[in-house]
């Protein structure tokens, strides 16, 4: 048999099995196997990993998922996931793990739903059960709602006190991004259980929202704690130009829209990108499995279709390099396992979650 008719049964058989065999690429400072670990997921958006290695993974339609560690979707959708809209950009979005959810099993999930006014993000807080969501309980709603479909933002990640911030797009207005009575272009900062942190910068203004942390901005989606400062940094998407990865600081202003972006004070982004990529879904990488990236932040484009790694010193970027170019298509969100391996969801009305593992060559 020729080596066509070897890569032609390896197809196939990798077809029957319900993903495409693994692939091999070679980056700067790695060989990574790419392997496609769930197939048939309908715009998946977020995911959680389980304690017992399990996933959560959030289609955007409304369903929540959980895959088994082999990537097999043997259950049929959890229960208890209340109603979204899901148009254009809404519907069920991000995912976190209570930090202590071995303790509790709350998870959370934001999504955008319609009410008076319109449609907005919401965040509920519910229990795990083994086949729905128990006790589910509504613990933020983006004020006021209104008529868009897009923007809602959604990214959600505690921080190291346990605190959980949620970020929130303009929903096309930008000039709400500047109002501090409007939730929209923000992220906001709350206890567990929803309640307003007492410190929070725009606590005490009676014409601000309480639980606004930051302001400024277009449309967040990426979020993440960096393992060693634990200082939160999140990826915005640009206009037509200036994406923008940046460190969120308690009570700033990030300049959106455009004739703000020259206020005193605004915080410097530690990466812009014109033309725009698109970025969505951020994670630091902190395991042993990839030496040569510990580190290093690791970005989804939707745009480009690609992995973006930057290797970092500090907050300054000392090298970037596009990942897995054109070879899946739009990567909505990457998570680093506690396996030590990289995650990412391709989000498309058939979509994949893959892993990259280390490759000897």
């Amino acid at each position: 048999m020729n080596w066509k008719s070897w890569f032609m049964l390896a197809l196939a058989l990798g077809v029957l099995a319900g993903c495409a065999p693994a692939q091999t690429v070679r980056t700067e400072a790695h060989a990574v196997k790419v392997n496609v670990l769930t197939e048939g997921l309908e715009f998946p958006w977020g995911m959680a990993f389980l304690p017992d290695g399990r996933m959560l993974v959030t289609e955007r339609v409304g369903r929540l998922r959980i895959v088994e560690t082999d990537g097999a979707l043997r259950a049929p959708p959890l229960r208890g996931v209340p109603q979204v809209d899901a148009e254009d950009h809404g519907g069920l979005l991000d995912i976190a793990l209570h930090p202590r959810f071995r303790e509790n099993r709350l998870i959370y999930l934001s999504y955008s739903a319609r009410g008076e006014g319109g449609r907005g993000t919401e965040v509920l807080r519910a229990r795990l059960g083994e086949q729905a969501l128990e006790d589910v309980t509504v613990i933020f709603r983006l004020e006021p709602k209104s008529a868009s479909p897009r923007h809602y933002g959604s990214r959600l990640v505690f921080d190291a006190d346990g605190l959980l911030y949620v970020t929130l797009g303009d929903r096309r207005v930008a000039a709400r991004a500047q109002a501090l009575e409007d939730h929209a272009g923000k992220t906001v900062r709350l206890n567990d259980d929803g309640a307003v942190p007492a410190d929070n910068p725009f606590a005490g203004n009676g014409q601000a929202r309480r639980e606004i942390f930051t302001l400024g901005h277009r449309n967040v989606q990426g979020a993440a704690l960096h393992p060693v400062t634990r200082r939160i940094w999140i990826s915005e998407h640009g206009e037509d130009a200036n994406d923008r990865l940046m460190v969120l600081a308690k009570g700033a202003n990030y300049g959106w829209p455009r004739d703000a972006e020259n206020r005193a004070g605004a915080p410097p982004p530690v990466r812009t990108w014109t033309p725009t990529i698109a970025p969505s879904g951020l994670a630091f990488y902190a395991g042993d499995r990839f030496p040569g990236w510990t580190g290093d932040a690791f970005l989804g484009s939707l745009k480009d279709g690609m992995l973006v790694r930057l290797k970092l010193d500090g907050e300054r970027v000392l090298l970037e390099e596009h990942l897995l170019k054109g070879m899946f298509g739009r990567i909505r969100d990457v998570r680093a396992g506690p396996d030590g391996l990289l995650y990412l969801l391709v989000d498309d009305r058939n979509g994949m979650l893959v892993r990259l593992e280390p490759s000897p060559g």
